[in-house]
């Protein structure tokens, strides 16, 4: 009885209309009209998670199965010029700064994905208490959107299961994953940002994996449920693998041949592997220079990308130039406070551009649904100064696991 009670809800919100309007008296038909302040329920299935009289706002709608969908939004003020930043789940980058005139209005659409803990006929994720906590959003059945910036003018949203496309999934520690406060950020956070809206980003990265954990958790079996053919998997771990201990334990042994295993498996489901080295940390040596202190990880990640065929982009390489390109004075500021290993809004940023840049660079067929920027060179990246993404209200931030 109870199984075919939560069916016939889950096709009764299938059936819901998934659209809003936030400014219309009269919403267009299909429209659902949002008071303000309408606070999230589970009758309604959506709602604004808090009572907030200013930016962020967050906003969440219920969704009838885990996966990717398209989320289309139209913005302006009628009397005012306005300028929104969106964001999804747990800070996940989506528009950055669209800026509309006053009595104008701008439509845009980008894909969010989500998903549960379930793997379909085999048990489920073991989350860690964070995820079950600060990061909820990462594994719950609800799309939840951030409305932040300067002056973010909403006018509708509508939300429908998008259809055949492709997905990025990251398999990653805390460097990639999605952080849930500040000052902490990732590349994986920035990631989506960088694409149109016919391609997904599953960011399945969470802090203190390495690849050992991510396959005792069952995180990578998760992984394996729900890619496709023609999806992409970006591997990229080493700082916690750097730690583990045991007879044989190294990353020419175990971490390699780890490595390997992945590849394979994400072949097998007719995706492609994407090998992602490990970026540095921040620390400069007597010369000025940042210097490895990763051990020979990110040189096994070559090896194995070589030894394999798989793609793959050598953060490493690619994170110390863009450090060294800042100096010893400044380079601080790509990181969260103190951390040395950790990233912040702007750090997090630049490395998400390394990324799309090694997807060019390897001529991924993915790269084509890549939204219009020039090339970057970590040797030149963008000033501290002109970077302006809002960041949330500050508040105590839960370190991430692993250094």
């Amino acid at each position: 009885m109870r199984y075919a009670i939560v069916m016939l809800a889950a096709a009764a919100l299938q059936a819901q209309s998934l659209q809003f309007d936030f400014v219309s008296e009269k919403p267009a038909p299909g429209f659902q009209k949002v008071p303000p302040g309408a606070l999230y329920s589970d009758e309604t299935g959506y709602g604004f998670e808090s009572a907030a009289t200013e930016p962020p706002y967050y906003f969440s709608v219920r969704v009838p199965a885990e996966g990717n969908y398209k989320v289309t939004v139209t913005l302006g003020d009628p009397a005012a010029d306005s300028v929104t930043t969106i964001k999804a789940e747990i800070r996940r980058l989506m528009l950055e700064r669209v800026r509309v005139p006053a009595g104008k209005t701008e439509t845009r659409a980008f894909i969010v994905n989500t998903r549960t803990p379930k793997i379909a006929g085999d048990g489920e994720v073991r989350l860690k208490d964070r995820e079950k906590t600060s990061e909820t959003r990462a594994w719950d059945d609800r799309i939840t959107l951030e409305f932040t910036d300067s002056h973010p003018a909403v006018r509708t949203v509508a939300v429908e299961k998008a259809g055949d496309m492709p997905t990025i999934y990251v398999v990653g520690d805390s460097t990639s994953t999605d952080q849930s406060g500040e000052p902490f950020n990732s590349w994986g956070q920035m990631l989506p940002r960088f694409f149109k809206p016919e391609v997904a980003v599953a960011n399945h990265g969470e802090s203190g994996e390495s690849l050992r954990g991510f396959l005792g958790e069952r995180r990578w079996a998760k992984v394996l449920s729900v890619i496709k053919p023609g999806d992409y998997v970006l591997i990229q771990m080493g700082h916690n693998d750097q730690k583990e201990k045991g007879e044989g334990v190294g990353a020419f042994t175990t971490y390699k041949t780890d490595l390997k295993r992945f590849v394979a498996d994400t072949r097998e489901h007719g995706a492609t592997p994407v090998l992602v080295s490990p970026m540095n940390r921040l620390n400069f040596g007597d010369d000025g220079k940042i210097v490895n202190t990763l051990g020979d990880y990110p040189e096994a990640v070559r090896q194995a990308a070589k030894e394999t065929e798989a793609a793959l982009i050598d953060l490493n390489a690619m994170s110390k130039t863009f450090y060294d390109a800042l100096g010893q004075a400044d380079a601080h500021l790509a990181f969260a406070g103190n951390d040395k290993t950790h990233h912040d809004n702007y750090g997090s940023y630049e490395l998400a551009k390394c990324i799309v840049e090694g997807i060019r660079q390897n001529k991924l067929p993915v790269a084509k649904s890549l939204v219009d920027m020039p090339p970057f060179d970590p040797a030149h990246p963008d000033p501290v100064a002109k970077f302006d993404i809002p960041a949330e209200p500050a508040r105590a931030a839960q370190r991430p696991y692993g250094q």
